[in-house]
C-alpha cells in the first residue's frame, strides 16, 4: 500500500511499537501514496493555512475522507491578502476597513517566494496560478542613516567593494599577506581585485560607473564618467550599511516571485481543488481522544450553533498560542510545551500612493531605515501604473513588540514620516494607511516562533533543536501536528508544505501499518 513498507519491523515502527520514527518529516515521500491508501479512513484537518491545505490536499489525493475546518472566513492563514473593503480586525484594536483603488492589494503576511522553494511553485504550478517576479532588491533603492543621510544601495555596494579591494591589494602589495599567501596565488588575487573593485592602474579606488555616472553619457561626444568614491568613513557612518548584504541571503536571493494579484492565489486554488472545501467560519472548542478515534467540537460563528466531528485522526495547523486556549485532553507534558512556546512580533503598515519612487528609478526592492519600521518596501507589480501598494513598515523582534504598543493611527503616522524623510514632500501622497500588528490577529496571535530565543527575523533558519521542538513533531496519540512553525523555515510557507507533508506521510505509514498488523492476524 505504501512504498518500502511491508515488514514487520516497518509496521510496528510505524505504530510505536519499537519507539519508532513516527512523525518525523519524509515529504519527499509524498509522490509514493497510493490513490486508495486512506479508504475508510476519516481525518479532520484543523487550520486552513498552508500546512492544513497541503494536509488536506494530499489525504485527499491517498483515498483519505478529509474535513477541514478554519475558524476565519478565509483560507491562507498566514498568507492574507488585503483588498478594498476588507476588515482588518485585531484584539483590542478598533476595525480598520481597506479603501484601496481598483488592483491595489497588500499583502500582510508573506510577500514573497524565494526560486528554490519548489514545493510552492510546484503547488502553484498544479493548480494554475500565475506567477510574476518579485523585485526584492533595486540598486536604485537607499540604505538610510540615523541622522537622515541617505545613500543610493548601487553606491554603498559598489564603493565599500572599492575600498576593501584597494585595502586587500595595499596588504599583499606591502607583504601583509606573505604568510598566508603563496606568491603564485598573489598573482591571480591581484587581477580580480582590480576587476571586484574596479581599481585603477595604480590599484586605487576612486570611484566607479558602477555606483552611478558622475556625468551621464548623452549623444555625441558627452561621455560619461564616474561619481567621485563616497570616502569609507561616510560609508562606515552609515548604520544601515550592513543590509547591503540583504540580497546574499539565499532566502533573498534573486529570482523571487509572487503570485499575481496576491500571494492568497495559491491558497484559493488549494480551496479550489480539494473534493471537500474547507469548512469556514468553524471555531474549534474542544479536542477530544475516543475509544474508537477523536472528537472535535467547533462552534459554526454564523449561527453560533455547536457541532461534534467524529473521526479517526486529527492534523492540527492550529497557531500553538491558539492552540493553548482550547480545551484539549493532550499528555501534561504536551499542553505545557504547547503553552510555553513564544512567538515573536512583527508588523506591517501599508500605504496606497501614487508612484512617485518610479521618478527616482526605484521599481520595486527595498530601502532600508531602521528604526521601529526597518524599510520601506515598493511594489513590483503593476510597474509603471497610477497608483501601487507602498509597505512603509515591515518589521518583527523587540523593536516591532514596542512599535506595536502605540496607537495604530499613531503606527501609520510615523511610518508616513519616515517615508517622508526618505522622500521628502511625498508623506502627503500616501493615504488609506492599514496597519497589521501579527501578535494581536486572531487565530493568529503571532507570526512564527521564537525557537531559538532572541535569534528570529531570519536568523534560526535551518538550526533549530530544542526538545520542545523535538516534542511537538511526533503525534499526541491520534493528532499529529504539522506547520511552518515545526520546519527549520518557520517563518517561511515552503516550511508548511515540509512540515505537512512528512506529517502525511507519518500518518500514511501508521494506516497502512495498521492494515498489514490487521491483515496478518485475520491470515493467523
Amino acid at each position: 500500500m505504501i512504498g518500502g513498507l511491508g515488514a514487520t519491523l516497518g509496521a510496528m515502527q510505524a505504530l510505536g511499537m519499537t519507539g519508532g520514527l513516527i512523525g518525523e518529516a519524509h515529504g519527499q515521500d509524498i509522490a509514493t501514496l497510493t490513490p486508495t491508501l486512506g479508504k475508510g479512513v476519516h481525518v479532520v484537518v484543523l487550520g486552513a493555512g498552508i500546512a492544513g491545505l497541503v494536509s488536506a490536499y494530499e489525504l485527499e489525493q491517498a483515498g483519505f475522507h478529509v474535513t477541514l475546518l478554519e475558524a476565519r472566513d478565509r483560507v491562507g492563514g498566514r498568507a492574507w491578502t488585503v483588498r478594498d473593503g476588507d476588515k482588518i480586525e485585531m484584539i483590542g484594536e478598533a476595525t480598520q476597513t481597506a479603501k484601496f483603488s481598483d488592483g491595489i492589494y497588500f499583502n500582510a503576511g508573506p510577500a514573497r517566494i524565494p526560486s528554490f522553494h519548489q514545493g510552492l511553485i510546484g503547488y502553484a504550478k498544479k493548480f494554475g496560478v500565475p506567477l510574476e517576479v518579485e523585485v526584492n532588491s533595486s540598486r536604485s533603492a537607499y540604505v538610510m542613516a540615523e541622522n537622515g543621510s541617505k545613500i543610493r544601495m548601487r553606491t554603498a555596494i559598489n564603493d565599500m567593494r572599492g575600498h576593501i579591494a584597494e585595502l586587500l591589494a595595499k596588504a599583499i602589495n606591502q607583504g601583509s599577506l606573505d604568510q598566508a599567501m603563496t606568491a603564485a596565488d598573489k598573482q591571480k588575487l591581484m587581477p580580480f581585485l582590480k576587476a571586484y573593485g574596479d581599481l585603477d592602474e595604480k590599484g586605487a579606488f576612486i570611484g566607479t560607473e558602477r555606483s552611478g555616472f558622475g556625468a551621464a553619457p548623452g549623444a555625441g561626444v558627452t561621455f560619461s564618467s564616474a561619481a567621485s568614491a563616497v570616502p569609507m568613513d561616510q560609508l562606515l557612518a552609515n548604520e544601515r550599511l550592513p543590509m547591503t548584504l540583504f540580497e546574499d541571503n539565499l532566502y533573498m536571493q534573486a529570482t523571487m516571485f509572487e503570485p499575481v494579484g496576491g500571494m492568497d492565489r495559491i491558497h484559493a486554488g488549494f480551496d479550489r481543488n480539494l473534493r471537500r472545501p474547507a469548512i469556514r467560519g468553524a471555531e474549534v472548542t474542544k479536542i477530544r481522544h475516543t475509544a474508537r478515534g477523536v472528537e472535535v467540537v467547533y462552534r459554526d460563528k454564523g449561527s453560533d450553533v455547536v457541532e461534534t466531528i467524529a473521526a479517526d485522526y486529527i492534523i492540527c495547523t492550529i497557531p500553538f498560542p491558539v492552540l493553548a486556549k482550547i480545551d484539549t485532553d493532550f499528555s501534561p507534558a504536551l499542553k505545557k510545551t504547547i503553552a510555553g512556546v513564544v512567538y515573536d512580533h512583527s508588523n506591517k503598515v501599508a500605504f496606497e500612493s501614487p508612484r512617485f519612487w518610479e521618478r527616482e528609478q526605484i521599481y520595486g526592492g527595498i530601502s532600508f531605515v531602521g528604526g521601529p519600521t526597518t524599510l520601506i518596501w515598493y511594489p513590483s507589480a503593476g510597474l509603471h501604473s497610477a497608483r501601487g501598494m507602498l509597505l512603509g513598515c515591515y518589521s518583527s523582534g523587540p523593536n516591532a513588540a514596542e512599535f506595536a504598543k502605540r496607537p495604530i493611527a499613531e503606527q501609520i503616522a510615523f511610518s508616513r514620516g519616515v517615508i517622508d524623510r526618505l522622500h521628502p514632500g511625498h508623506g502627503v501622497d500616501l493615504v488609506n494607511g492599514l496597519a497589521v500588528n501579527w501578535h494581536k490577529v486572531p487565530y493568529s496571535l503571532g507570526p512564527w516562533p521564537d525557537w531559538n530565543t532572541g535569534s528570529a527575523n531570519g536568523r534560526q533558519e535551518g538550526h533549530i533543536d530544542t526538545p520542545e521542538f523535538r516534542l511537538l513533531q511526533k503525534p499526541d496519540g491520534r493528532v499529529y501536528f504539522a506547520s511552518a512553525a515545526l520546519s527549520q523555515t518557520p517563518g517561511w510557507q515552503e516550511g508548511g508544505i515540509q512540515s505537512a507533508q512528512g506529517q502525511v506521510m507519518a500518518l500514511a505509514r501508521r494506516v497502512a501499518a495498521q492494515a498489514s498488523v490487521e491483515g496478518s492476524r485475520r491470515a493467523a
